[in-house]
């Protein structure tokens, strides 16, 4: 399975940027497809589960996939055949941490064929939303 990713510097510590990322409930305020995050079940950690309500409609189910604060956490969406999956990593700076991302979209048949074009597409939109997050969160320690 390819990935795809990048790196966004965030102007605060690991901590703070990996507390903020992995909540459900902060998803809408940096990431540009969220409308709202809907039934959330269970504690933020591995096996937490909700429903991203995306601009476009579409709906699909989340689940966090592991999680070890502050260094890394993965989550994956599916909506009816597709599932796409990122994986985020923490690394302390002397400015803040870098946030590694990788993404991937996969399926089957024909979505297998075009998941790594999606997954390339999807790059720049996922940067976007990491840097709004880190503007975010660098709004509030100023």
């Amino acid at each position: 399975m390819r990935t795809v990713g990048g790196t966004v510097p965030f102007p605060v510590p690991a901590e703070v940027a990996f507390d903020y990322l992995v909540e459900p409930a902060n998803r809408p305020q940096w990431q540009s497809s969220l409308a709202a995050v809907e039934d959330v079940t269970g504690e933020v950690g591995v096996g937490q589960t909700w429903t991203d309500v995306t601009t476009p409609g579409l709906r699909p189910a989340m689940r966090t996939t592991s999680y070890d604060r502050p260094h890394q956490w993965s989550e994956d969406g599916t909506w009816k055949r597709v599932t796409a999956a990122l994986d985020l990593t923490f690394a302390p700076t002397g400015a803040g941490c870098d946030v590694h991302f990788r993404f991937r979209i996969t399926g089957p048949g024909p979505v297998r064929a075009i998941g790594l074009l999606a997954s390339y597409a999807s790059v720049l939109p996922v940067r976007a939303d990491l840097r709004r997050a880190a503007a975010i969160l660098g709004s509030r320690t100023t």
